[in-house]
């Protein structure tokens, strides 16, 4: 699973996600990826969870990058606790994805098998997502 080695704040605030994503909105790396149309947090299990059906649909084909990074620790309180007494302790770490911003990219395989293979990714993550290839791509 994906996580930062050192992180300058331990619980992070939670943060609004309005708007659309102001950078990772094009696909730089490879010739095909996968773009948020909506926003969330993406949890370590769910990204690792999509780029092991991504590689395994490619059979270690090509190339994949993983444009997303989670950055956030995600806090809980035990269950049947009372309230107050402080913040939560660290559970997981989450990415936030805003709409807009590519998540995978892939290179080295056909139009077709990249398709799929992104398609079978896209159904391990929480929310929509769209097909997308590089601007200057040919065959």
């Amino acid at each position: 699973m994906l996580q930062p080695k050192k992180v300058k704040y331990r619980k992070p605030q939670r943060g609004v996600m309005k708007g659309n994503a102001k950078r990772g909105t094009t696909v730089d790396f490879g010739s095909f990826g996968l773009k948020a149309l909506e926003e969330c947090w993406m949890s370590s299990r769910q990204i690792e969870a999509a780029r092991i059906a991504l590689t395994r649909h490619m059979k270690r084909e090509g190339n994949v990058w993983i444009r997303i990074f989670p950055d956030k620790a995600i806090t809980k309180k035990p269950a049947e606790v009372r309230m107050g007494k402080g913040k939560g302790g660290p559970e997981g770490w989450a990415a936030v994805v805003k709409p807009g911003r590519i998540i995978f990219e892939a290179d080295g395989v056909s139009l077709k098998t990249a398709q799929e293979a992104l398609a079978l990714a896209a159904q391990k993550l929480p929310i929509a997502t769209k097909f997308v290839i590089r601007h200057d791509y040919s065959e």
